[in-house]
């Protein structure tokens, strides 16, 4: 981290509800590409950070998905 904004940018926390759920940061920019991927194990967490390379987060599997907005359920 090398400057005050990336400090300040959106966190979000995961935590996993069953086995192998997936988590995918997608680049910015022209095409939208995955560059990170992750497999979280049954009530592992994982906290992921919005930056100048992650534009989006995509989970696959039953997790809570906590925001400075609120929790959403990713099975309801």
């Amino acid at each position: 981290m090398d400057t005050q904004s990336d400090l300040q940018s959106d966190f979000i926390v995961i935590k996993a509800k069953e086995q192998g759920v997936q988590v995918i940061g997608l680049t910015r920019g022209q095409d939208t590409r995955f560059h990170h991927t992750e497999k979280l194990d049954k009530n592992e967490v994982l906290i992921a950070q919005f930056t100048n390379h992650t534009s989006a987060i995509k989970i696959r599997g039953k997790a809570y998905v906590m925001t400075k907005h609120g929790t959403v359920h990713t099975d309801e």
